[in-house]
């Protein structure tokens, strides 16, 4: 039997690994009726790539505005996207957007730590809020038992610096506290909803993709992009419930808490 199509949504998806994975989908043999790539401004700048791709690919991909620190946003695209879905639903939602910052615990101040979480954190909860309807959708629309990234999955990018128990052999390279603090308030963000929604067959999990060589990795990640959400997307089309709540890398191992 074929695989159904499915509908997804990536957030932060005009550069880095959100635009790789964009690319990737709608390149892949698994089909995708539907692509919703989501930045903060689809006619700037930044999302020039993205906006070239959707032209390849236009009844596929859709550019839509998405700041995940403004709620009224989250609610306008929650709104575009449902309009377009319908009764089928969301079946993949990838909270890829984000932003790091790199002091140490003297060095961040308040204000840093508050737009990191506002981030992090309180943009994928209200995203996951927003989009459960039509999550909850796609989960009754299927046909399928259990829980798989076909039917309804949310797949948060988090990271090895949100590991509680990796500190004290990553601190010394990297302290970050910030983004170590936020990415470790979406893990259990992502557990919680994982044991709220679970009986819906609503799937969570985390991923962290490796130190990449992004704008957001660096120059001296230890792999590049494509590998990663390469590695990333068999991850996702191999979810079952028997992840439902994991953290695993872009190889499909578990990270640890």
């Amino acid at each position: 039997m074929a695989a159904p199509a499915i509908s997804v949504l990536i957030t932060g998806a005009n550069r880095g690994l959100g635009l790789e994975m964009v690319k990737q989908m709608v390149e892949a043999s698994r089909p995708v009726r539907k692509l919703f790539a989501c930045c903060r401004d689809p006619d700037g700048p930044r999302a020039e790539a993205l906006q070239t791709l959707a032209k390849k690919h236009p009844d596929v991909i859709s550019v839509v505005r998405l700041d995940a620190t403004d709620l009224c946003s989250i609610k306008q695209c929650a709104q575009q996207v449902g309009s377009v879905v319908g009764t089928g639903g969301l079946n993949l939602l990838i909270n890829n957007a984000g932003m790091q910052a790199k002091g140490n615990l003297l060095e961040t101040s308040s204000e840093e730590m508050q737009n990191t979480f506002n981030t992090n954190v309180l943009g994928p909860m209200n995203i996951i809020k927003e989009f459960l309807p039509h999550l909850r959708a796609a989960a009754k629309a299927s046909r399928m038992p259990g829980m798989s990234s076909s039917k309804a999955t949310v797949v948060s990018i988090s990271s090895l610096l949100g590991s509680m128990e990796a500190v004290e052999q990553t601190y010394v390279f990297f302290s970050a506290v910030s983004y170590r603090i936020s990415k470790a308030g979406l893990n259990m963000l992502s557990l919680c909803a994982a044991e709220e929604l679970k009986k819906e067959e609503i799937l969570f999990s985390l991923l962290h993709p490796g130190w990449v060589r992004t704008d957001m990795g660096g120059e001296e990640g230890e792999i590049e992009a494509p590998e990663s959400v390469e590695g990333m997307l068999k991850v996702i089309a191999s979810l079952t419930e028997k992840q439902n709540g994991a953290f695993l890398d872009y190889k499909g191992q578990s990270v640890p808490w």
